[in-house]
């Protein structure tokens, strides 16, 4: 894909900047007016491109969908005819089947209105368990699932060299497996059951000796952060001389940071896919080359 111009909104301008100054085409912001009762109104550049690039992570997602319901149609009235989602943190993909009868599967419905939304949509470690690719979340739409894997065990040698990289559960293992076999790091995965959204107990591997080892608990998506809380405590009670913690994307709700800090964890490393304090790992250089290809 050639875009000729690069959409996004204000709060998300560093990141959009980064990427349309790698793609070498020009920026433009859209305006947003918030009324008192909660509607949104939008002012998009009056012609636009036919080939658009449109950012918008979807991190806080229910204002940002219904502004994406607002701005996809807006933009193709206003000349654009191929319209690329680079959605770098995808919302609501981790609700992927049915737990209790007559309970909707988000993951399906939002992929299918996003599909209708867009032609094309570029994202960064979504979170699919039980679904192989995000051809089946956006049927008929071509996209384009990139992972930061590579980029965080990146980071993490030059910052912690001959860390270990521990996953804090079952799930992370496929970017720990790819983030330590490609920086030569060692990796190993912890096993998690869950009771309750924070409710949570983190074994470590069995027969894993942690003593005096600098440990790096790497994860897809950093959200209450209880999961890594525990596997940090549980990697200090196993004589870590160090615990940090790498992830995609950090949502860090409420008091996530603080009670991270809490139970020992030193650094905080995320990617610039939401924006954060702790975000040091741009994506802009992966996206981009992702744009290209499209």
């Amino acid at each position: 894909m050639t875009p000729g111009l690069l959409l996004a909104f204000d709060d998300e301008q560093a990141a959009a900047s980064a990427l349309a100054q790698a793609l070498a085409v020009p920026l433009a912001l859209i305006g947003r007016h918030h009324f008192p009762d909660g509607e949104t109104r939008l002012h998009l550049p009056p012609v636009l491109p036919a080939e658009l690039l449109l950012y918008r992570g979807l991190h806080r997602p229910n204002d940002k969908l219904a502004e994406l319901l607002i701005a996809c149609p807006a933009a193709r009235e206003l000349g654009a005819r191929h319209i690329v989602l680079v959605s770098p943190y995808l919302a609501y993909m981790r609700q992927d089947i049915a737990f209790s009868p007559g309970e909707a599967v988000s993951q399906r419905h939002i992929g299918a209105a996003l599909s209708r939304l867009v032609d094309g949509l570029i994202t960064v470690d979504p979170h699919l368990h039980r679904i192989a690719s995000m051809d089946e979340v956006m049927p008929g739409c071509r996209t384009v699932a990139l992972t930061a894997a590579g980029l965080l065990g990146a980071w993490v040698a030059a910052q912690v060299p001959g860390a270990l990289l521990l996953g804090p559960d079952e799930e992370s293992a496929q970017w720990v497996t790819v983030a330590g076999r490609a920086h030569g790091l060692a990796h190993a995965v912890c096993v998690k059951q869950r009771f309750g959204d924070r409710d949570v107990r983190v074994a470590l591997p069995a027969g894993l000796s942690l003593a005096g080892r600098a440990v790096v608990l790497l994860d897809d998506v950093a959200s209450t952060g209880r999961t890594l809380a525990e596997a940090a405590l549980a990697a200090r009670a196993a004589g870590a001389a160090s615990v940090d913690v790498a992830v995609t994307h950090g949502l860090f709700v409420g008091q996530a940071v603080a009670e991270l800090r809490a139970v020992g964890v030193r650094h905080l490393w995320c990617t610039d896919a939401v924006p954060h304090a702790s975000a040091c790992v741009p994506l802009a250089p992966l996206l981009a080359q992702a744009v290209r290809q499209l």
